[in-house]
């Protein structure tokens, strides 16, 4: 999506479960404090809860898109709510711990492989030099890592968050990479998980600053899919065009978290994490809660509503 013109998914549990006992095969010794990617899935991330304040030197706030998905996995593993964790993408990613660590995984549901022996739970003890594989996501789109102590890539801007749209913050994982884990320094206890994935979403929208550019009616009359063409900077809609009830270019002005801009096919967009600061198609309202948004696959049904 570029920027300024961008028209091209309540975290999501795992079964419940307590830690598993370290695999007899590996040994205890204690390695660098580093994970290595083994396989780094279609686009993972390390992701906190952003870098907020920037907006006004065009940074945005980027972050976890399932800020609940993150703080939960960081809870169960006795990190602050802010902790940098892993976001993977439907496709998930493998891991090899040096050394033995505590690992949580929330968000998209997904099976867990440890040393290619599927494991049960959100919480896993994985021993030194064993692979962790978090599989194919079959419900939902992203998981959360958490491993205690966090990942410690270096912060830019306060944040430890990949910004794919800026390119601020740690790249993206790679084979081969490797990533430090910090010092275990205490949390706060397990929140508590959000609702399960549904394939239809309502969404509350509050109308403004551009809705009488359009015929406004029509966003809260109509139906429309998730579109594949949707990343972390924004979620593409398919369905019925907007009517422009008002002709004429605007020049780029302010966007926020959650605005819905409507590019010139009249499909709406709904900006996420790492949207641009600004934009030039009008905004027709603004998204009250992205959440859901996070976990929705190509192809979810999304409703809005209209808010006071």
């Amino acid at each position: 999506m570029a920027a300024g013109r961008p028209h091209r998914p309540g975290a999501f549990r795992r079964t419940g479960g307590t830690a598993r006992p370290a695999h007899p095969r590996h040994s205890c010794a204690a390695g660098p404090r580093v994970i290595t990617v083994v396989r780094p899935g279609p686009l993972t991330t390390v992701q906190d809860l952003g870098r907020p304040g920037y907006a006004h030197l065009g940074v945005p706030h980027s972050g976890a898109l399932d800020q609940p998905a993150l703080r939960r996995a960081n809870a169960l593993v006795g990190n602050p709510p802010a902790a940098a964790g892993l976001e993977t993408t439907l496709m998930g990613c493998a891991l090899r711990f040096e050394r033995a660590a505590r690992v949580a995984i929330t968000g998209a549901v997904a099976t867990v492989r440890l040393d290619k022996v599927p494991v049960d739970g959100e919480v896993i003890d994985v021993p030194a030099g064993a692979v962790l594989d978090v599989g194919r996501a079959t419900r939902g789109v992203r998981s959360y890592l958490a491993v205690a102590g966090g990942i410690a890539a270096e912060p830019v801007l306060g944040s430890r968050s990949t910004d794919t749209l800026s390119g601020l913050g740690p790249a993206k994982l790679t084979d081969g990479m490797t990533l430090p884990i910090g010092e275990l320094t205490g949390g706060s206890p397990p929140a508590r998980a959000a609702a399960q994935a549904v394939d239809e979403l309502l969404l509350g929208v509050r109308r403004g600053p551009r809705d009488d550019w359009f015929v406004a009616a029509e966003l809260f009359a109509s139906a429309y899919t998730v579109s594949p063409m949707s990343n972390r900077v924004g979620c593409r809609l398919a369905g019925s065009a907007l009517t422009r009830a008002k002709a004429g270019e605007l020049p780029s002005e302010g966007v926020v978290l959650g605005a819905v801009q409507v590019p010139a096919d009249g499909q709406p967009l709904i900006f996420l994490a790492d949207h641009p600061t600004t934009g030039g198609y009008p905004v027709i309202g603004v998204v009250d809660d992205v959440t859901p948004l996070a976990q929705a696959r190509p192809g979810s049904t999304v409703r809005f509503r209209e808010l006071d």
